[in-house]
């Protein structure tokens, strides 16, 4: 982690373990895990209390489509895994923030049925924002939004 956390050691930790578990779930592809991260159905609706936004897509609010795109996201992968750099994490009461880098390896299509496809890499910069709950942090919003690289012929 960089920078200078906010909030107690203890509390940072805790709301650390909390966007590891997110990660290590995409990672599993296990969505009970990955259902277990977010604000349960206490703290959100199927139209309110959660908010994500995958890279490329619109917003998505309510637990309903939340789950359901990281459903059909892990339908659609075969592999995947993050590399977390630049972590930043601020705790402000109830409330947490952790900013990081993803560094992102999955595997792509392959040319002929059966056959591994070729790992492909991608860096999203996210933005976690956690609630404490009866049950701990849980993810609250979700913001994704690409890097983009330069070519070999960027000035620079």
């Amino acid at each position: 982690m960089t920078g200078v956390p906010k909030g107690s050691e203890a509390e940072v930790a805790a709301v650390l373990d909390a966007n590891g578990a997110l990660y290590a779930a995409l990672e599993a592809g296990d969505l009970d895990a990955l259902t277990d991260v977010w604000v349960s159905g206490a703290d959100a609706d199927d139209v309110h209390g959660c908010v994500c936004v995958h890279p490329g897509w619109p917003v998505l609010r309510g637990r309903a489509s939340v789950l359901r795109s990281y459903a059909l996201i892990m339908a659609h992968t075969d592999y995947i895994q993050f590399f977390l750099t630049d972590v930043e994490v601020e705790v402000l009461g109830d409330v947490a923030l952790v900013t990081c880098t993803e560094n992102i390896l999955s595997g792509g299509e392959a040319e002929e049925e059966g056959q591994l496809g070729p790992l492909v890499g991608g860096k999203v910069v996210a933005t976690n924002l956690f609630r404490r709950t009866g049950d701990g942090w849980r993810l609250w919003s979700h913001h994704g939004s690409p890097v983009l690289t330069g070519g070999d012929d960027e000035e620079g």
